[in-house]
């Protein structure tokens, strides 16, 4: 599944760059190597690494994957800028449904740090109970797992990555406010699974590991140490992207203030400080 994911990706991002190329632009070739190695090899990495091989096996190595490919596969990909590419390869009328589609209330419920808040929180309390378990041992749900996380990881990641949305810095101070809210929420099934002194998931020790490997109860505790680092250290990234959304849109309000005759902006600051005047009676 993973490697039919890569070249599906590989293929539709490369037709994109050839799209622009036929229709006189050009691409930045840096982020055409940004998104074939950075964001299609994190994901390879994860999927064909220590942490897929494992991932059926051992509790730290599923944890440590679906958390990298929530978090961190995600954010890797969208440094290609798959959405610029998209909006350069297509025309009028794929621009326009496009920026429909940014617009919807689902593009905009996911991507801000409100959503991003509950849903990184929902995946990782999964692992606390023996659905993770499951999950873990159903090569089924593995499968499933490696298209359904890293795509609900972008829905959260490239609208917030490519400003897709247009943001009042208010409701940007209220995302900052949640994203450091976010770095509490996230560490704690972390530190559950790094304390709790039973195994959660229900699954016993495979009798074919060697011996020398990790306890189930071992086992769970890496898991929580490297949930609860994965989950910490993914925040910085998002932090600093709201920061530049911050000062974008702060520089966009202080443009639309500056195009106002003086007329204008006084009658904003009377509304601001006096309220709407009323309709006078007929």
């Amino acid at each position: 599944m993973a490697a039919t994911v890569i070249v599906v990706a590989a293929a539709a991002y490369l037709i994109g760059v050839a799209r622009v190329a036929r229709a006189g632009g050009r691409w930045p070739l840096h982020s055409t190597a940004l998104f074939v190695a950075v964001g299609l090899g994190s994901f390879a990495a994860v999927s064909f690494g220590v942490l897929g091989v494992l991932s059926a096996d051992l509790r730290w190595a599923f944890t440590t994957r679906v958390a990298l490919l929530l978090v961190v596969v995600p954010a890797a990909i969208a440094a290609g800028r798959p959405l610029a590419l998209l909006r350069a390869a297509s025309g009028e009328r794929g621009r326009a449904r496009l920026d429909r589609v940014l617009a919807s209330r689902v593009v905009r419920l996911f991507g801000n740090a409100m959503f991003a808040t509950l849903s990184s929180a929902a995946v990782f309390t999964l692992f606390l109970t023996p659905l993770a378990g499951i999950a873990r041992t159903s090569p089924a749900t593995e499968d499933a797992l490696t298209v359904v996380v890293p795509m609900l990881g972008l829905l959260m990641v490239l609208p917030i990555a490519e400003d897709a949305a247009a943001r009042t810095s208010l409701f940007i101070t209220v995302e900052f406010l949640l994203a450091f809210v976010e770095l509490i929420i996230d560490a704690i099934p972390g530190i559950v699974l790094r304390i709790t002194p039973a195994v959660l998931d229900q699954v016993p020790r495979a009798a074919a590991l060697a011996s020398w490997w990790p306890s189930p109860l071992r086992d769970q505790q890496l898991a929580g140490d490297l949930l609860w680092f994965i989950a910490e250290v993914a925040d910085v990234p998002i932090l600093i992207v709201l920061g530049i959304r911050w000062a974008r849109s702060d520089r966009r309000e202080a443009r639309s203030y500056d195009e106002l005759s003086d007329e204008e902006l006084a009658e904003l600051t009377r509304q601001h400080l006096h309220g709407p005047r009323a309709a006078p009676d007929r």
